[in-house]
Order: C-alpha cells, then structure tokens, then sequence
C-alpha cells in the first residue's frame, strides 16, 4: 500500500468502527430481551441490502469523470465530515452531552423488554428483528457512504471495503464476546479523530475537483489533517473556557447548564420508530432523515462549503494559491457554528 491508500483505510476503518459500535449496541438490546435468532436474522437482512447498495453504487460511481467525483463527492463527503467535527468538538468542549453506549444500551434493554411479541412471516419476534434490522440498515447507510465516496475517489473500493469489513467484525466480536455495550471503546474519541479525517479528505478532493493544485500533491493531506486538528484544538480550548463561566454563572444564578443534546440521534429515532399516516407523510419522513444525513441541522455549512468550492473553481488558473480558499473557509465555518451552538445552551 501507498501512503494515500494506508491513510484510504485507517480512515475507512474507523469511521466504519464507529457506525458498528452503535448498530451492534442496538443488536446486542434486541438479542439480550428478546430473541438472539430474530436479530441475527434483521441483522443479517440489513447486511444484504447494505451489500446491494455498495455492489451496484461503488462500480457505477467510479465510472463517472474523476473531477466530477473529486468535485462532487468530496462537498458531500466534507460536509459529512464537518457535522462529526462539530459535534465532537461541542462534545469535548462540554457543550453536547457525551455520547453513552451505557445509557442507550439501558434504554433499548427497557423498550424491548416492554414490547409485545409479534410473528410475521416466518419470524418468531418481528420487534427484534426490526429492531435489529434498522439500526444496522441506518447506521450501515453511513458504512455504506463513506465506503462508495472514499473508494470511488481513488478508485479503490475493494480496499475501503475491507477496512469497513475489518472494523465491522472487530467490533462485532469485541461486542458479543463481552455481551455488554461497547462503553470500553472510546467512541467519543474515535469521532473526533474521524471528524477531523472526513473533514480533511473533503477538502483536499472537493477542492482538486474544483481546480486546485495542492503543494505537495497528495502530502498535502497530512497538512490538512494537521490544520483542521490544530483549529479544531484551539475551539475547543476556547469553548470550555466559556463553558467554566457560563458554570460559574449558572452556580451563582442557580439555574442549570444543560448540554446540547444530539439533534441527529433523536432525528434517527424519530426515523425509525414513528409511524406516518400515508404516503405524504412517509415521504415527508424519509426526506427529512436524508436531508440530515447529508446537510445537518446547519444548512449555513453546507451552504459555506458551496459558495468557497464555487470560489476555488472561478479562480483556478488565475490564483495560484486558490487551495487556500476551502481551509480557510471551512476553519471559518466551524467556529460559526461551533460559537452558534454555544449561545443555544
């Protein structure tokens, strides 16, 4: 392997190992309280239907122009990243609530427990199985994004496949040999160092895809890395200072200093559990759990990100420098919606 095909799959694997831990929290819920065969077999649909989705995608992508990929995919992929980066840097800093495996393996334990038994078609515990079914089919959609965009790029699908492939059966077995939640992985940590990756890989292809010659050429992508954790370092630093004031003045007010909570996690489960009155209404749904997939809950990112990929484009050629435009933009917009966030809590 190459450097860009080594950090290719360190990349892969761990965002891929943070999607399992979650999926395989939800399995471990539904096979403890209910019915280990039913969630092996939702488990085992979901992976099916993951694996339709990569086989016909991952192909067809990579047969589109690699400046259409690079331009296209790398937005899309950097503005993914830049909700993970977000998030963990709200996290660290004491603005979001941290996210607990512990907790929400609790809390799934007590809704299946809690649940009625069902059979349909030729399932003994239907809640179990679609229980396990959707959790591994959403968290598995977030799989199967990173490894059609990180693969078609480079057009190496084969190996970011392996590496979701290596995360996921780790994590599985690391899972159900302690048959407890995966609270040992340091989940919070691995999506900081994951948001701090995709964020990365996104800006060095959108920007190459909008014309730009990076110095170095691919080396120019540890110099990302490096500047995104560097920006990403000093919010944080700069976040929980404000966080220790606002607790002080929370202390001396006595009101209460309430992170965050997870926007996309509730989403998530509003996806998965409510049930829409018609076909408008499913539509409606569907839309909005894609529409926070792909954008967030801050549409001035997505937003940011295309007005300075536009920018690069309308000035390659005639400024060298142009590759300065996306960091600077993006680094920019972090701290908007990092400091936006703050104000809310």
């Amino acid at each position: 392997m190459n450097t860009s095909e080594i950090a290719l799959f360190i990349s892969v694997f761990l965002a891929c190992a943070v999607e399992a831990v979650e999926a395989v929290t939800v399995v471990l819920a539904a096979g403890t309280a209910r019915s280990w065969s039913s969630a092996g077999r939702g488990t085992m649909a979901a992976v099916l239907v993951l694996g339709v989705v990569i086989a016909v995608f991952g192909p067809t992508i990579s047969l589109l122009p690699i400046f259409v990929l690079r331009l296209v995919i790398g937005g899309l992929l950097l503005v993914f990243g830049l909700q993970w980066l977000r998030k963990a840097i709200l996290r660290a800093s004491g603005f979001k609530a941290m996210h607990d495996e512990d907790a929400i393996f609790r809390e799934e334990l007590a809704a299946a427990k809690a649940a009625g038994k069902t059979s349909k078609f030729g399932v003994d515990d239907w809640y179990a199985f679609t229980m396990a079914f959707k959790a591994v089919l959403l968290e598995g959609l977030e799989v199967a994004f990173i490894v059609v965009t990180f693969g078609a790029i480079q057009h190496k699908v084969v190996t970011a496949t392996w590496a979701a492939v290596a995360a996921v059966i780790l994590v599985t077995i690391i899972g159900f040999a302690a048959r407890r939640p995966l609270s040992l992985v340091p989940e919070n940590a691995l999506k900081f160092v994951v948001g701090i990756m995709l964020t990365s890989f996104g800006i060095f292809w959108s920007a190459e895809g909008a014309g730009a010659i990076w110095p170095g050429s691919d080396l120019a992508i540890l110099g990302l890395v490096g500047f995104v954790a560097a920006f990403s370092a000093v919010y944080v630093l700069a976040l929980r200072a404000r966080h220790v004031r606002f607790a002080q003045i929370a202390l001396a007010t006595g009101e209460p200093l309430t992170p965050e909570v997870d926007a996309s996690d509730i989403d998530e489960e509003v996806f998965i559990e409510s049930k829409p009155n018609g076909l408008v209404a499913g539509l409606t749904n569907f839309g909005m759990f894609w529409y926070d997939f792909v954008v967030g809950d801050d549409w001035r990112v997505a937003f940011g990100v295309l007005v300075a990929m536009l920018l690069t484009a309308l000035t390659a050629g005639a400024f060298a420098a142009n590759w300065l435009i996306l960091p600077i933009a993006v680094a920019g917009l972090v701290g908007m919606t990092v400091n936006s966030a703050a104000k809310k809590v």
